[in-house]
């Protein structure tokens, strides 16, 4: 453990230098803690030999080293209330009635990533963890039709289409087939059943077959989809300083997209803390942080994640996740 003036210092380095990502120079450090430059000096030559603090070729100031931001997580930095201006916003999403669990996790994630100026995901169960169960259409007219998918976890996702010049019947008999055949398929699976054993059936049946096959396989590929990983804010990189290179950036907006980044740090940690992936730790770029916890509901499970820079707000985004979590699962 550190001294207490040395922990004081880092922490000092560390909140600085996230608020204004600039190397924090020995002057600022004497005012704020009322000593000698000598004693700081001395005090920052230990931080640096003990690979909390690197000194930058650009600048006499310091900023934090990976193993420094790692220290002030574990042990410096403090619990905040969350700022009321971005409770307000949230709990405007949490008390809209009119939006189901998905909509609500979704639109969550994105209030947050457009008051961090950070990204965020949603990674999704598995489609293959959810059973198909349930298949029904509801007519909102005579062209267009709710169908509604129910999973044997409770999970329920709806979709309007446009059936123009096919009958109710006609579409009553593919939902019967679907219910008949395919329940107890996994999600993930639903579309390659429709292909090879509902298509070949429905021809028999249905004299606008090709129309309603096709509404409803887009139908499950699209449940399949929001299953997987869903990335807001991608572009909120470019609006950092550690992320000046496009190539850089887009490496990191692939990784942002594919489950296998978030799967590989998430895998081990499913008792619902909130986890800090720092650079490397991260799987996506050694200057990046990935912040994220679990959700589980009645109904759904999945992983909640704001990513940025290293310099992030460390505290703001933790209380931000911890109330999201809280209320996705009230």
């Amino acid at each position: 453990m550190l001294t207490t003036r040395k922990s004081k210092i880092l922490k000092l380095i560390v909140e600085e230098y996230i608020h204004l990502a600039k190397p924090v120079s020995s002057n600022l450090l004497c005012k704020r803690l009322k000593c000698s430059s000598a004693t700081v000096r001395s005090e920052m030559k230990d931080l640096e030999d003990m690979g909390l603090i690197l000194k930058t070729h650009t600048s006499s100031g310091r900023i934090p080293s990976e193993k420094g931001y790692r220290y002030y997580v574990d042990n410096l930095m403090e619990s905040k209330k969350m700022k009321a201006d971005d409770m307000l916003k949230l709990q405007t999403i949490f008390h809209n009635q009119q939006l189901n669990l998905s909509d609500i996790i979704s639109k969550s994630l994105q209030v947050v990533s457009d008051i961090t100026n950070y990204a965020t995901v949603i990674l999704g169960s598995s489609s293959h963890e959810n059973l198909l169960k349930q298949v029904e259409v509801v007519p909102m007219d005579d062209e267009n039709f709710i169908v509604i998918v129910v999973t044997d976890k409770g999970h329920v996702e709806h979709k309007t289409i446009n059936f123009n010049g096919v009958n109710l019947e006609d579409v009553k008999k593919t939902v019967s087939l679907i219910n008949n055949l395919i329940i107890g398929t996994p999600i993930d699976e639903v579309s390659t059943k429709l292909e090879f054993e509902i298509k070949p059936i429905i021809g028999q049946y249905v004299s606008q077959h090709e129309q309603i096959y096709n509404a409803f396989y887009q139908v499950f590929t699209d449940f399949t989809d929001k299953q997987n990983v869903n990335a807001y804010g991608k572009n909120k990189f470019l609006n950092q300083p550690e992320f000046n290179d496009l190539n850089k950036v887009k490496e990191i907006y692939k990784k942002l997209d594919d489950k296998e980044t978030f799967s590989k740090i998430t895998k081990d940690n499913r008792d619902g803390t909130i986890k800090i992936y720092i650079g490397d730790e991260s799987e996506i770029d050694s200057d990046v942080t990935v912040i994220e916890t679990d959700y589980v509901t009645p109904t759904d499970s999945g992983t909640i994640a704001i990513i940025g820079p290293k310099r992030m707000e460390y505290d703001r985004v933790v209380n931000m996740l911890d109330f999201i979590k809280k209320n996705i699962e009230k």
